[in-house]
């Protein structure tokens, strides 16, 4: 019976492979989190404009 391959991988930051060497990516929690407010935002804007007018 076959068995199969474990990949372990270690619960470190995400990293960016390039050509030279492995490089820590170095991405900003509060960016994310204004991107997704905008994003809810305008879809609660869009909601709401479509109820008022009754669409």
């Amino acid at each position: 019976m076959p068995k199969a391959a474990r990949f372990f991988s270690s619960p470190s930051s995400p990293r960016i492979f390039t050509e030279r060497s492995a490089v820590p990516a170095k991405r900003s929690d509060t960016s994310e989190f204004v991107a997704i407010a905008l994003f809810s935002g305008i879809g609660l804007f869009v909601s709401l404009v479509a109820v008022i007018l009754g669409i």
